[in-house]
């Protein structure tokens, strides 16, 4: 496979998770989009990671690789197909592979929900820093939090519950859960357009995901466009 064919193959995967941004995008300046596109297919990969169902260890395993090849950036050897659009950007890259072993700890239940967000604080610091210098902006590193958490939650259900969490079903506890992190997740933002719009999106899911107790399926298609339209707008 081509080193084009492997990227749009990386890209294509974030793409079908996240439909919602092929009717945003027209939002997004085209000579930003590319770098947009890679940046949250890389940080799609590390929620793969975190969220890995079965044994661990090959998924650990590859969170090592990505450390190793995150370091590498900073001298241009990158191996990764994605690293072909975001080694040129000087970023604090070797901070972001310090910080991924954090995700394997978060794996583990929280005590509750001030704990679930201390589990992350490291990553999270850093991915709002590497992302200001990819995306610019200033991100809300609980925002980055709030997210990581919310993709856990639609991708592992219960096993992303903090022990704290109480009801007499598991889709009370899920439901409680995802409107604790809606809560969680800060008003307003500075991060990049291209953050609040993919943040919009997220934000959604897991809104939809707090009254219905699991997650759903997408609004209209005219729906979509005026949460990005309002995104966009800031």
């Amino acid at each position: 496979m081509s080193d084009s064919s492997a990227l749009e193959s990386f890209l294509d995967k974030w793409r079908q998770r996240w439909p919602e941004w092929q009717v945003a995008e027209i939002f997004v300046a085209p000579e930003r989009r590319a770098l947009a596109e890679a940046w949250f297919s890389l940080l799609q990969e590390f929620d793969d990671i975190l969220n890995i169902a079965g044994d661990p260890l090959p998924a650990d395993a590859k969170l090592a690789w990505w450390g190793e090849e995150l370091r590498s950036w900073a001298d241009r050897r990158s191996r990764h197909p994605l690293g072909r659009r975001l080694e040129p950007v000087p970023a604090p890259w070797a901070e972001l592979a310090d910080a991924l072993p954090a995700l394997i700890a978060a794996r583990d239940a929280a005590a509750d929900g001030d704990a679930a967000f201390a589990q992350l604080r490291v990553y999270g610091v850093a991915v709002a820093a590497v992302e200001a210098a990819v995306l610019g902006g200033t991100p809300d590193v609980a925002a980055v939090i709030a997210r990581t958490l919310a993709t856990r939650l639609a991708d592992t259900a219960t096993a992303a519950l903090p022990r704290s969490a109480a009801g007499n079903d598991d889709r009370t506890r899920l439901r409680d859960w995802a409107r604790t992190l809606d809560r969680r997740w800060p008003a307003a933002s500075g991060a990049s357009r291209e953050r609040r719009i993919a943040d919009a999106f997220a934000h959604a899911r897991l809104r939809r995901f707090a009254r219905a107790g699991e997650a759903t399926a997408l609004p209209s298609r005219l729906r979509l466009l005026l949460g990005a339209w309002n995104a966009a707008r800031g």
